[in-house]
This record gives structure tokens, sequence and C-alpha cells, in this order.
């Protein structure tokens, strides 16, 4: 069953007096419970793939269908609401609250949904224990290593059970070995049945997934499914 669905996409900018064209057409479809790399030098127009896909960004012409919802015409308070019930986002910078410790750093987005204190306690727990963090739960992020913040990011992307985990170069600032634990994380989430979209210009960060879009110049280059 298709989640997300793309048709004919484009995207454009106007800089000064130039028309800029991020995307050119693009149109593909990510099933439930897919793990997809996307991938592509700067500039490729990755990055406003992923902004759409995250309703951080409208298309300029097209249609985006996400969980039967077209997205494509919705305002911005509309994207806002889909952004926060539909898509966790992971990025490369851990973006944590500094003076928060990691259990209310994944509690934050269940306090902004209205969810009791009784029903966030369990959720939270039960999302820290997922990546591997049920003893660092009241450390602050000044007291855990990188590997430790991006879990604990990768926990509050998931508290809410959204439908897509969407990781932006969720390794960029890590050395190669913690990297690789986390997309170990990742490998385990996807077996769980999330669906993850995983943003890179790595090659073998995006080998973990099942499937690689290549993008170049806007438009897709290549779309390939791995074993």
């Amino acid at each position: 069953m298709s989640l997300i669905h793309l048709e004919k996409v484009t995207r454009r900018y106007q800089m000064g007096g130039e028309t800029i064209h991020a995307l050119r057409e693009v149109s593909f479809t990510i099933a439930r419970g897919e793990y997809v790399a996307i991938m592509g030098p700067s500039g490729s127009g990755k990055s406003t793939l992923m902004n759409i896909i995250g309703c951080l960004d409208t298309a300029t012409s097209g249609t985006y269908v996400l969980n039967d919802v077209n997205v494509s015409e919705m305002d911005d308070n509309q994207l806002a609401e889909v952004r926060n019930k539909e898509i966790g986002f992971v990025f490369q910078t851990f973006n944590l609250l500094p003076r928060a410790n990691a259990f209310h750093n994944v509690e934050l987005p269940l306090i902004y949904a209205g969810i009791s204190a009784e029903e966030r306690r369990r959720v939270t727990v039960e999302a820290l224990t997922s990546v591997g963090l049920a003893d660092r739960m009241t450390h602050k992020p000044n007291e855990m290593s990188g590997g430790q913040r991006q879990r604990v990011a990768v926990a509050r992307a998931l508290v809410n059970h959204p439908s897509i985990l969407l990781a932006d170069e969720p390794t960029g600032n890590l050395d190669t070995k913690t990297g690789e634990e986390i997309m170990g994380v990742f490998e385990e989430l996807s077996r769980q049945g999330n669906t993850i979209i995983l943003v890179t210009h790595e090659e073998d960060i995006a080998r973990h997934a099942r499937r690689i879009v290549r993008i170049r110049d806007g438009l897709i280059a290549s779309d390939e499914a791995r074993r």
C-alpha cells in the first residue's frame, strides 16, 4: 500500500532575475514499511525533495499524496499539523534542548500534542528503550556522546508514532564507528516496520537502505531496489 505518492512534482525558486529549477517533474511512490535512501550531490535537489516530503515546503506544481491525503493544496497551518502527526525528523545536528535531560527532550512533542502525564511517561520510556537508552534518561546532552545524542533525537522522532521517519544526513556529525551504530538503530526500526527515508550524499550510508533513489539536476537519475 502506497504511503507517499509524488506525481510530476516541480519546484522553482526565483533568485534575483533568475529562475532556479530545483526539481523537474519528479514522480515516485514509497510503500508503507519501505527503507529508502535519497542520494545526490550538493545542489542536486535532494534537500528540496526532502523538504517537500517532510511538508516543510510545497511544490510549485504537481501532486503530493501522503497517507491518502493530498497535501499539495494545504496552507501552512494544515502542513504543520501533518508534520506533527505524520513525520518524525532526525537531523544531522541533533537539535536537542541543552538544559533538558533525555527524557524531557523526547517527551516534548507529546506535551505539545496534549497527551496526559501518565501516557507521556509510558511512551517516552518505550521510545528511549527502543534506541537502547533506558539507562540514560536523566542525562543531559552534554553528558552524552554524539551517538547517544543522535539516539535521543531518533527516540524523539519516534515518540508520536509517525507514518515516516525522515533522516537528513543523520551520521554527518558522527565518526565512522558511531555512524555505523546509528545505522544499526535504523536497521532495527526498519525491521519493526517503520517507514524510513534517509537523505544522504554518502554511498556507504545509502547502502544500508533497501532502495536508493538518486537525484541529479532536479531529476531522478536512477531508482534501484536492493536486496
